[in-house]
C-alpha cells in the first residue's frame, strides 16, 4: 500500500500503477441488492435461472454501475492519505465497460496516478482505474477520475 503524508505528495508518483486491490468475488446476492436500490432489475442481473438458459455461460452479470460503485471501497487498499481532510468525488472524465463481470466472478481493482495538483482547497488528483476480471484477459472497466482532496 502506498502511504503519503498529504494528497499534494501523490504527485511524485505520477505517470505510474500505484497499487492493485485484494481480490473481491462478485455475488449474486451483491448483483440482487443492487438491482434493488436501483430499480435496474433487468433479467440479465437477476433471474438466475433465464441466465443459465439463455447467457453464455449461464450466469447472471453484474451492473456496469455496481462495479464502477466498488472503486472508491476498492482503493482503501491501495494507498492512503495520513494527514488529510474531506474526500470529494469530483466526477470522471471518461468511464468505458469492456467485459462482463459474472455472477461468481473475482475482480481486483489496479490504480495509476494521472496527475496530483494543487487545488484552492487542497489537492485535485486524477486517477486511472482499472477493474480486472480474474481470468479474462480484457478489464470490467477503464475510468479516468477525479477527486479533490483538501488539507487538514
Amino acid at each position: 500500500m502506498l502511504i503519503v503524508e498529504h494528497a499534494i505528495d501523490l504527485q511524485r508518483h505520477a505517470g505510474r500503477p500505484i497499487g492493485s486491490s485484494q481480490w473481491f468475488t462478485i455475488e449474486q446476492r451483491h448483483i440482487s441488492d443492487f438491482a434493488r436500490l436501483t430499480g435496474d432489475d433487468n433479467w440479465i442481473h437477476v433471474d438466475a435461472e433465464r441466465a443459465a438458459r439463455e447467457l453464455p455461460d449461464g450466469k447472471t452479470i453484474a451492473h456496469g454501475l455496481y462495479v464502477l460503485s466498488l472503486i472508491p471501497w476498492l482503493q482503501r487498499n491501495i494507498f492512503a492519505i495520513r494527514r488529510r481532510g474531506r474526500g470529494l468525488n469530483y466526477g470522471y472524465d471518461r468511464v468505458r465497460f469492456l467485459t462482463p463481470v459474472q455472477a461468481g466472478s473475482r475482480i481486483r481493482l489496479t490504480m495509476s496516478l494521472v496527475q496530483a495538483t494543487r487545488h484552492a482547497a487542497g489537492a485535485r488528483v486524477e486517477l486511472e482505474s482499472m477493474v480486472d476480471v480474474e481470468g479474462s484477459d480484457k478489464p470490467a472497466l477503464i475510468a479516468r477520475s477525479i477527486i479533490l482532496i483538501e488539507d487538514e
